[in-house]
């Protein structure tokens, strides 16, 4: 057996190579989409006719698209990460298509991340580096980390993997999640409402689901609730924030700075508020990018569709309730 799979994630022509390999290796065509970014739902029904399988980065797979006669014989959408607010998944299991995603696989490089995002804002680090290289000589004054509050929103895995951090940093660490994780506490953790947790941190850590309730979560009148020396640092979503009045709360002085990894529309408009607010440190949606991580997830991402061709169900699926489905369209040994 043979399948046609399309790769919109653009992983698969650098750290994950090795895994468009094995895909063709056991049979499978591959055909790389371009440019690498996002694919809208009206970009995936032009390249989807005759595909089987998806190695997706965070596209758009609307009902529509799912309905659609182009993609007629997908069978799979093999996420390279955790989101998937943009797949309609109700869609997707009505239609019969498996949602393969990689849940646990980032946690540990994005906690990395985000506590590297938190020291450089707070002591200045990348604005020491951009003076330097345009050949100044003015060193920079930031703020203590330890001692300090920490505030996590959304503290599932990587949550707690930052917190973990955290720990060791002698930071008092708050938390506000509509479920709380019981092992968040082993490293102190404490929860609280939101209200509570944008008063008292001196950081405010971003890792929630975007879902109905938390888009645009962190708005204008979050933001005054902060200390105006308080730092916002958002790896997890674009859309959890209002990025408008994040702007204008750092240029009017009222945060001490942000670093933002995501943002509501990638790759980040040359015009956006953020190419020219204050004191934020911008990054290009990278947070889950290092080496070892990115080649473990593009092997798994690439083994869940080898696995469904071949009949076995994969290791990690987002709705496994479709393999009870008369709709399923893969065959299963």
């Amino acid at each position: 057996m043979s399948w046609n799979i399309l790769a919109t994630a653009g992983t698969i022509a650098g750290i994950g190579a090795k895994s468009a390999d094995f895909m063709r290796k056991n049979g499978c065509k591959v055909t790389i989409a371009k440019p690498f970014r996002a694919q809208s739902a009206a970009e995936l029904q032009r390249l989807l006719a005759g595909i089987q399988a998806v190695y997706a980065g965070p596209d758009e797979f609307s009902a529509e698209l799912l309905a659609s006669q182009e993609a007629a014989e997908l069978r799979i959408i093999s996420r390279w990460g955790v989101g998937f607010e943009r797949i309609d998944v109700d869609a997707a299991t009505a239609h019969g298509i498996v949602i393969a995603y990689t849940p646990g696989m980032l946690d540990e490089a994005v906690a990395d991340y985000t506590f590297a995002l938190l020291l450089s804002i707070a002591r200045r680090i990348h604005t020491a580096h951009a003076t330097m290289s345009v050949g100044e000589w003015v060193p920079q004054w930031g703020h203590d980390v330890h001692g300090k509050t920490l505030g996590i929103i959304g503290c599932g895995r990587i949550g707690t993997a930052v917190a973990r951090r955290a720990a060791g940093f002698n930071l008092r660490v708050l938390a506000c999640d509509p479920a709380p994780n019981e092992a968040a506490k082993n490293f102190g953790v404490e929860f609280v409402p939101l209200d509570s947790l944008l008063a008292q941190s001196d950081f405010v850590s971003l890792h929630a689901a975007v879902t109905p309730e938390t888009k645009g979560l962190i708005g204008e009148a979050q933001l005054k609730q902060m200390k105006p020396n308080a730092y916002l640092i958002n790896t997890g979503r674009g859309a959890l924030v209002d990025e408008a009045a994040l702007a204008r709360a750092l240029n009017d002085g009222g945060l001490a700075g942000a670093a933002v990894d995501a943002f509501v529309e990638e790759p980040l408009p040359a015009e956006h508020p953020f190419r020219t607010a204050k004191n934020l440190l911008l990054a290009p949606h990278q947070a889950s990018f290092s080496n070892e991580t990115g080649r473990k997830v593009s092997a798994a991402c690439a083994e869940a569709i080898v696995d469904l061709m071949n009949g076995q169900r994969p290791k990690m699926v987002l709705n496994p309730e479709v393999f009870d489905s008369p709709e399923l369209r893969a065959k299963l040994n």
